[in-house]
């Protein structure tokens, strides 16, 4: 075998994506699909695209890695809650990928792999400690600290998404209420913008986005309200990390500055000034194939 080939699968509420990557971290193919309703819909389609996989006569990989979304417990090798794919609540997965699969994989929470794979080959390399969220319908985070993967534990470590940042917040999907969820991820800007223009017809995410884009003063304040909340959970990290770089991903981050001036200027009001200034903030460099490509590269770690 001349290079480790690796299947990276990132499964959200919204859509599968997974691909192909070497030990490098290069892409060499990548796809999406709709998130099935159910587990075994999603069992399903992973066992469909690793038969497609393991089919070829070359570029064949030789494990697979899997990010899957909530709580994960090092222990149980289960995800114990999802708030936002509650089909994931307590199932055991790896005996389920274990039926489907006839070769090494490994399993982690989403996030976690979005962290890693930004810190092997995106804005997290060369560093020692990183702090990666990615912001879009909700907010999910890891940790490298040290130059390793932080699980903490029992492997819960790292869900900066539900630290409380507005204790008279809205309810989360998590049970509680005024999480950094809540307050700073797309369906939170959304309501921002509907409550100060006082609208009442549906509004999506992305028409938010091109408003600020335009200068519309009600969307520029949505994000806004939404970077102050971002800013508090940042100097928290900040002030009890020392981390040396943060890194924002996911697609709220793709539409400007406007979430990003807002959580930097607050996190420096939040955060004794002596590790902000040792600490950079900055956009996330592989986009929506953070998942994937950590997954891959998750894989090849220890396979």
């Amino acid at each position: 075998m001349s290079r480790g080939i690796f299947a990276g699968f990132d499964l959200g509420g919204t859509n599968l994506k997974y691909g192909l990557v070497t030990e490098g971290g290069e892409v060499l193919e990548k796809s999406s699909l709709p998130t099935p309703s159910t587990f075994g819909a999603a069992l399903e389609l992973i066992a469909s695209v690793w038969r497609e996989y393991r089919s070829r006569p070359k570029d064949r990989p030789v494990a697979a890695g899997f990010g899957f979304p909530g709580i994960f417990s090092l222990r149980e090798r289960r995800i114990l809650q999802a708030p936002n794919y509650p089909e994931l609540d307590n199932v055991a997965l790896e005996p389920a990928l274990a039926g489907i699969l006839n070769a090494p994989f490994r399993v982690d929470n989403d996030a976690n792999l979005a962290a890693y794979g930004e810190w092997r080959c995106g804005a997290g390399r060369g560093v020692a400690s990183l702090v990666h969220l990615t912001i879009g319908t909700g907010i999910g985070s890891g940790l490298i600290l040290g130059g390793n993967l932080w699980h903490g534990h029992c492997g819960f470590a790292g869900e900066l998404g539900h630290i409380t940042v507005n204790p008279e917040g809205d309810k989360c999907n998590c049970g509680r209420h005024g999480c950094l969820e809540t307050e700073a991820a797309a369906p939170k800007i959304v309501k921002n913008y509907k409550d100060l223009s006082k609208t009442k017809r549906a509004v999506k995410a992305e028409e938010v986005f091109d408003k600020a884009a335009r200068g519309e003063v009600a969307a520029v304040k949505a994000f806004a309200i939404a970077g102050y909340y971002l800013g508090i959970a940042l100097g928290i990290v900040i002030n009890m990390l020392n981390p040396e770089k943060i890194v924002l991903g996911g697609g709220v981050m793709a539409t400007g500055d406007f979430l990003l001036q807002a959580a930097v200027e607050e996190s420096a009001r939040r955060s004794y000034k002596a590790s902000f200034d040792c600490c950079s903030i900055e956009r996330a460099a592989l986009g929506n194939d953070a998942g994937l490509i950590g997954a891959g590269l998750w894989a090849g770690a220890k396979s």
